[in-house]
């Protein structure tokens, strides 16, 4: 499908969208150049960050509409409580990153990889601000838009392909800015959060979840570094921070972080429990997450084979359900080891000197 091809509206169908704006008969020499990228597979950090921008582009063309159908609009993980819904949970998320930046209507705002605008589009219908949602996959810009206008959402969202190392914005045009588990595709933190910086006015702020290794971390450990390199396959990632080297990160860009937390030790159910239900009480409690779950994975592999082998699905889209299955085994022996973390938050403000 082209860039500029109108998508299907559904997102809850595998099938002819997958392998996104990569023409079909590519979609199995794009999976094979994918995984080359990974520690997993013979690739090392340095040629991540290199050629980050096609290495992450590869990784969303091909795992979109996965994540579409198994997760929905909002690709990321949440702080939850007890008898909370996974849904639930996602939007206090998103809510509660409006609420520490005092969003409100007539603010310009700044999604910093925005995925498909399912966290736009709910912080801007419950703030009332104006979000303009960043994104360097053209193939999820498309579906941003078509889902936004489908919503008649459009004069409040807006959504344009750009990289968050160059931004595409004057100095000064935000007045807050935002990411959910996005910028940790950057191959420079610093240099990407000193972008961020530029293109907020004086006094702004920014806040984000990070995907961080915790300080307990060790490089010797081999469950450790079976999990890291795993997550960063699963996820299309150069390499990621510990939650102080993500805050030293801030500070060296020029922001004042006001607060900074990992959220996950917090949270009464575990972030990675849709992943690995720890109960069929909690899977029956949430139904709709099956699909995450390693089980409900292994069904959407086979189904996957079965569209393949009938030609609608491309070839090589069975590899790209075997990557996801990998990388959440990754976030699970990460999480249940205390290695690793999706939202380690903060709020950090540009001087308004």
């Amino acid at each position: 499908m082209a860039p500029d091809a109108k998508p299907m509206t559904q997102s809850t169908t595998l099938g002819g969208n997958l392998g996104g704006s990569i023409a079909k008969e590519n979609v199995a020499a794009a999976v094979d150049d994918y995984v080359k990228f990974h520690d997993t597979d013979g690739g090392d950090v340095e040629k991540r960050k290199s050629m980050y921008a096609d290495m992450v582009n590869k990784y969303y063309d091909l795992s979109t509409s996965f994540y579409e159908y198994g997760w929905g609009e909002s690709f990321h993980f949440a702080h939850r409580r007890e008898n909370e819904t996974l849904r639930e949970s996602i939007r206090r998320h998103e809510h509660y990153l409006a609420l520490k930046l005092g969003l409100d209507k007539g603010m310009k705002v700044l999604d910093v990889g925005c995925g498909v605008g399912g966290p736009a589009r709910e912080i801007a219908t419950f703030s009332g601000c104006h979000v303009t949602g960043l994104n360097n996959n053209a193939y999820q810009v498309t579906r941003a838009n078509a889902i936004t206008a489908q919503r008649g959402l459009s004069d409040q969202l807006e959504f344009v392909k750009g990289d968050f190392m160059n931004l595409p914005f004057e100095e000064g045009s935000f007045d807050a800015a935002y990411q959910i588990e996005a910028t940790v595709h950057a191959p420079d933190p610093v240099g990407c959060y000193r972008n961020i910086f530029k293109a907020l006015k004086p006094g702004g702020a920014f806040a984000g979840y990070e995907w961080c290794v915790s300080d307990d971390f060790d490089v010797n450990n081999p469950d450790h570094v079976k999990a890291k390199a795993e997550i960063e396959l699963g996820n299309g990632l150069p390499d990621m921070l510990t939650c102080k080297a993500c805050k030293a990160a801030l500070e060296e860009a020029g922001f004042v972080v006001e607060y900074a937390e990992d959220l996950a030790p917090l949270a009464e159910v575990a972030w990675w429990e849709p992943l690995s239900p720890s109960s069929l009480k909690m899977l029956i409690q949430n139904p709709s997450s099956f699909k995450s779950t390693k089980l409900g994975g292994t069904i959407t592999r086979y189904l996957v084979m079965g569209l393949e082998a009938v030609g609608l699905a491309p070839k090589g889209s069975v590899k790209v359900s075997q990557f996801l299955e990998k990388g959440a085994d990754g976030l699970i022996l990460g999480g249940k080891q205390g290695t690793f973390t999706p939202m380690f938050c903060y709020v950090a403000r540009k001087p308004a000197a």
